[in-house]
C-alpha cells in the first residue's frame, strides 16, 4: 500500500501544478484549489533545531526531546491562519506523542489534539517502525470518505514512510488512502 503511488502521482503533481499556475496567471507561490474529501493532510512539525532528540530522551518529559523554537512556533501558527484563511476545517486532528508535534498541532489553532502512538517517529528506534506503521495504516485505511478531511502531525520519517514525499519542517501532504495518491499541499 505505501508503495503503489509513484509513476501516477507524479502526473498528477504536473497537472496540478499546471492547473495552478495557469489559474493564477503565473504567480509562483501556489495555492492549491483542491477537494480534501476523504483525505489525510500530513504535517511535518514546525521548525525545531537540531536533528534527532538528546540521548537522555524521555517521551514523557519535554525537557528532554528536541523542541520547537520562536521560529518554530511562529511557524505553526501562520500555517494555522493560512488554513483558516482558506476555510479549511479538519473533523479531528491527531499528533504524534513528542511535544514538538503536539506544540505544533496546538499552536495550528484549528481544534482539539489527540495523541496518536501510530505517529510517533521511529528515526531513533525509540519505537519500532514495523510496530507503528501497520497500527497507522489499519487506521489509515478506517478514515471516513466525510467531507472534511483529518490532521496528523507527524515526522519526516513517518511522512515519507507513508508518501514517498521529502518533507520540511512544517510542510503539508495531501494523502488519499484510497488510491495511495499523495502531493505536497500549500495553504
Amino acid at each position: 500500500m505505501i508503495n503503489r503511488i509513484r509513476s501516477h502521482s507524479c502526473r498528477k503533481i504536473v497537472w496540478v501544478t499546471l492547473a495552478m499556475i495557469l489559474s493564477c496567471g503565473g504567480v509562483s507561490s501556489p495555492v492549491l484549489a483542491t477537494d480534501l474529501s476523504g483525505k489525510v493532510v500530513f504535517m511535518r512539525h514546525a521548525l525545531a533545531p537540531g536533528n534527532g532528540d538528546p540521548n537522555h530522551f524521555d517521551l514523557e518529559s519535554c525537557s528532554t526531546q528536541r523542541n520547537l523554537d520562536e521560529e518554530g512556533r511562529q511557524q505553526a501558527k501562520r500555517i494555522g491562519e493560512k488554513l483558516r484563511d482558506r476555510q479549511i476545517r479538519f473533523a479531528a486532528i491527531y499528533s504524534s506523542e513528542w511535544c514538538r508535534c503536539r506544540e505544533t498541532a496546538k499552536l495550528l489553532n484549528m481544534g482539539e489534539v489527540t495523541p496518536l502512538r501510530a505517529l510517533n517517529s521511529f528515526y531513533e528506534h525509540h519505537f519500532s517502525r514495523d510496530e507503528l506503521l501497520p497500527a497507522l495504516e489499519e487506521m489509515l485505511f478506517d478514515v471516513e470518505s466525510g467531507d472534511v478531511p483529518i490532521l496528523m502531525v507527524t515526522h519526516f520519517v513517518t511522512i515519507s514512510a507513508v508518501t514517498g514525499k521529502a518533507v520540511s519542517s512544517g510542510d503539508l501532504v495531501v494523502y488519499d488512502p484510497m488510491t495511495g495518491e499523495s502531493f505536497l499541499f500549500y495553504p
